[in-house]
């Protein structure tokens, strides 16, 4: 018997035996009081959520019992997975009244919206965004910020992820996963635009529903933890996944909410976000990083939209997305696993969200180049420089040894720049400065002699305690160590830094620089009234939070863009 003839009957024997269990019992979760609730609770469904107990399937069954003319629904007879029923409750039902979580979701909107600007000056960026035949201008579309473009709320969705993602500089969440819940503000701001400037104009989606900016707000805290807490024991690197995938699983159910879509339908949405085909992660890593790693929040972003609008239109879901035997997201992409769950969704994540202050770096290098700053100072005080320097040994953690550690691997794109530790903490050490600038091709940095070899001689070295704490729930520090050695045998004191600048216990200290942040990426954009317009008016919660959206939106739209056209 060939290979392939042996696991085709390891997978139809499972799967009978699956179905015999099914008929014997009704299988106890923790999603069954959700699922439960849904059926009979939720009274803007206009198809209940099918009962929880499952039973063996027949085509000929299903037939006989289904009206004349009518093809029964596959899912007529499986109850949906509890991960995804879960979701859905929670983005529909729960109230978010943490006043912590809404500012933070106001600083997080300002300086997203900053960094998606700023991705706007480099014409790798926008050479991807625009209408796709060029001229188009959507009616009532939503409007990308920063351009003139009026697209429609997929393609805006792209566009805006992809503008904010574009220089790995805005917020950032690490757990046994990483990655950046402000991507997701792509497919929530497009669709808020969009409903309410239609609405305005005399349509009825969502039921009429026009968005303000406090809207916005609370769509982002609930994709910040849908995404976080899926992130928080789950690691989908390690099965080669990237964490896109979050992105596209969170703004998938937000949107849905704002769509209006009921709670079975946002289940059905979040169930076609899992069986949609994953982005692999081997973009972000030797020998193939390039830039699609710059915008693939964007294609998460489109593709939740998408989604979500079929659902809409009547696309039923696919219950068991996860846990189906053989076919499931479990079986095919995480080797047999489960997802594991730390806490119940509630506004941790936007509470404990971690800020990019200081440097455009890949997020476990911040502490590192923080150290390499004061370490150029100190040379500098010495009368030495980052010529003088032998080896630098970095003290870090695991998930910074496994990312972006690449001490001998070639430097060829932008791409490899901004996630190598080596490089950016070396371009540090070697002019006191990290920009984004200094990752682009023929840029001083990149070109530097000094840089490529000082880069080969720093070497991280994993240290369990940094670990420890780096997933330590009460902690969740980031924590890096240099020891430089000099070249007449010096050794400078070990400079460690444990928690960036943009960390929450560092929080009021890290507002000014987050401002100034914010500002300097509006500055090339706007005239100085409206950037001190922009600027008072995101110190202003009550007058920021009560602006509908669109009016919001139309605060950054430049018609005369020197950088998108």
């Amino acid at each position: 018997m060939s290979a392939v003839n042996r696991g085709l009957r390891q997978a139809s024997k499972q799967v009978r035996l699956s179905q015999r269990v099914s008929n014997l019992s009704c299988p106890r979760s923790a999603g069954l009081q959700s699922a439960f609730r849904l059926q009979n609770s939720s009274s803007t469904s206009t198809s209940a959520l099918p009962n929880t107990r499952t039973s063996s399937f027949s085509t000929m069954a299903s037939l006989q019992s289904a009206a004349p003319g009518v093809t029964p629904s596959p899912a007529a007879h499986k109850g949906y997975d509890p991960e995804i029923t879960d979701i859905a409750d929670y983005v529909l039902n729960k109230n978010i009244d943490s006043e912590l979580a809404f500012d933070t979701a106001r600083w997080v909107f300002l300086d997203t919206l900053g960094c998606g600007l700023e991705g706007l000056r480099f014409k790798e960026c926008t050479k991807l965004l625009g209408p796709t035949v060029p001229g188009t201008v959507v009616p009532n579309g939503p409007k990308v910020p920063g351009t003139p473009y009026q697209l429609d709320p997929i393609n805006a969705a792209f566009n805006i992820g992809t503008m904010i993602r574009w220089l790995d500089y805005n917020d950032c969440w690490l757990a046994a996963e990483w990655g950046h819940p402000s991507d997701n503000l792509g497919a929530i701001l497009a669709v808020a635009d969009w409903i309410t400037r239609t609405n305005k104009a005399g349509g009825n989606l969502a039921n009429g529903k026009q968005f303000t900016v406090r809207d916005v707000l609370e769509g982002m805290i609930k994709a910040h933890e849908i995404q976080g807490c899926l992130a928080l024991l789950n690691s989908y690197n390690k099965v080669g996944l990237d964490h896109v995938v979050l992105v596209k699983v969170a703004s998938t159910a937000v949107v849905s909410k704002m769509l209006g879509l009921n709670e079975k339908q946002t289940a059905d949405a979040i169930t076609q976000a899992w069986v949609d085909g994953q982005s692999l992660r081997t973009y972000r890593h030797s020998p193939n990083t390039m830039s699609r790693k710059s915008w693939a929040a964007g294609d998460a972003c489109q593709r939740a939209v998408n989604l979500a609008l079929k659902v809409l239109k009547g696309e039923p879901g696919v219950p068991t997305v996860l846990s189906a035997p053989v076919w499931g997201f479990y079986d095919v992409l995480f080797k047999g696993k489960k997802f594991e769950f730390q806490r119940p969704y509630g506004s941790y994540v936007m509470e404990n969200v971690l800020f990019k202050v200081s440097y455009p770096a890949e997020f476990h290098s911040q502490t590192a180049v923080e150290a390499s700053e004061k370490i150029h100072a100190q040379l500098k005080a010495m009368g030495k420089s980052a010529a003088d320097i032998k080896e630098v040994t970095i003290r870090t953690h695991e998930a910074c040894v496994r990312i972006i550690d690449k001490q001998f691997k070639p430097m060829d794109n932008f791409a490899d720049r901004d996630h190598c530790i080596q490089y950016m903490c070396s371009v540090m050490l070697t002019f006191g400065r990290l920009t984004a600038g200094d990752y682009t091709d023929g840029s001083e940095a990149a070109t530097s002699e000094l840089v490529e070899s000082l880069r080969k001689k720093i070497k991280c070295v994993e240290d369990p305690q940094f670990t420890a704490d780096y997933h330590d729930p009460a902690l969740r520090t980031i924590s890096n160590g240099l020891t430089v050695e000099l070249n007449d045998g010096t050794f400078l004191d070990e400079v460690v830094v444990e928690a960036p600048l943009g960390h929450r216990l560092r929080r009021e200290e890290a507002k000014p620089h987050i401002l100034a942040k914010y500002k300097r990426h509006l500055e090339p954009h706007f005239s100085a009234d409206k950037v001190e317009k922009l600027v008072a008016l995101g110190q202003n919660p009550k007058e920021l939070e009560a602006m509908s959206v669109d009016e919001y939106v139309d605060l950054y739209v430049n018609e005369k863009s020197e950088f998108a056209q």
